[in-house]
């Protein structure tokens, strides 16, 4: 228990992570296009801004801005040989703010997919993605990152390459999935398979892995439901966005309430996640209502799939990916409040 994130999870059963990031970026002020990555640099107080909401709110742990900080993807701003920079500065911004805390606060260094498909459906090959990673790993490192955190991963061949990279840098992991495809992944990665990955994996296993993104909170905790029936005693991670976008008076909107969140992170608790945090549409409103909830309800039973859509809406598709059907899709309601 080296590193900060092992000795909070054995001191804590449940801890409370971060939100969203490009939606609270957006709010700021980042036009669509734009590299969030650029603001490590040229807008540092917005940034300090964004990390400071979830500290405030009473999270545990948050994640940098550089999840598109790889050189596959700053290539589109023709800024592939600026990783190391602007990683190392996302992640020093980051340090400091937990630093400043009254409390132990985790950084973890946000690692997105490269954007490239792996081969042979593309072109990238296992060798470029951890060489990639590795890059970015690295300045995530020299910033004064806690952990590495690999999110909103389709491909089971990338996540691998991540976890090789993560090895090379001699740095402890999380990773998460995004199941967005009627319970599966982009990929066909259902939630069985990864957990079976996770175990076959040759270097170093996460610290705790799970899920983020995707639909819905709803089908973000079927998901969870499929790794906690596996048996695995590994830490589960959920992080479900904030309801479901909808585009109004020019932009996307998020219709999950702070008080839906709240629901959903006592749900995902006891479906058996120990790291809960949200995802798109999350803001610092959002997890002080979670924060409260995680702290004033009691533990529960394991929630039934009835008891998911009884409080937080409807499954958007019918199987939860492995072919067992999860019963009847149900209409998604607002919550009222």
């Amino acid at each position: 228990m080296s590193d900060p994130l092992s000795r909070l999870l054995a001191e804590r059963s449940v801890l409370l992570a971060d939100g969203a990031t490009g939606t609270n970026l957006f709010n700021m002020g980042l036009q669509s296009g734009d590299a969030p990555e650029f603001w490590n640099v040229d807008h540092q107080d917005k940034i300090r801004a964004l990390y400071q909401g979830p500290v405030d709110a009473g999270s545990d742990l948050f994640l940098t801005n550089t999840f598109g900080g790889n050189a596959s993807r700053l290539k589109l701003h023709h800024a592939q040989d600026r990783v190391r920079e602007l990683n190392r500065a996302g992640a020093e911004i980051a340090r400091d703010i937990a630093d400043r805390a009254d409390r132990p606060i985790v950084v973890a260094g946000s690692v997105g997919p490269t954007g490239d498909i792996m081969v042979p459906m593309g072109t990238l090959t296992h060798d470029s993605a951890v060489e990639m990673f590795h890059e970015q790993a690295e300045g995530l490192k020299e910033g004064g990152a806690d952990v590495l955190w690999v999110e909103t991963i389709s491909s089971p061949e990338e996540f691998a390459a991540f976890a090789e990279a993560a090895d090379l840098a001699g740095m402890p992991w999380c990773g998460t999935m995004s199941f967005d495809t009627a319970g599966r992944t982009m990929m066909g990665m259902t939630s069985a398979g990864m957990v079976d990955m996770v175990e076959k994996l040759k270097v170093p296993k996460p610290l705790a892995f799970g899920a983020n993104c995707g639909v819905g909170a709803s089908d973000l905790l079927r998901t969870v439901l499929g790794f906690a029936s596996s048996g695995t005693e590994r830490v589960l991670i959920a992080k479900g966005n904030a309801g479901i976008p909808k585009f109004q008076d020019g932009h996307i909107h998020y219709d999950g309430t702070p008080e839906l969140m709240a629901d959903y992170a006592v749900l995902a608790r006891d479906c058996g996640a120990r790291i809960i945090g949200g995802c798109c549409g999350t803001t610092p409103e959002h997890l002080r209502h979670m924060r409260e909830a995680l702290d004033t309800r009691p533990a529960g039973a394991r929630p039934t799939l009835d008891e998911i859509t009884a409080r937080l809406g409807g499954f958007s598709s019918a199987s939860d990916g492995t072919g067992d059907n999860a019963g009847p899709t149900r209409e998604r309601r607002r919550r009222r409040g």
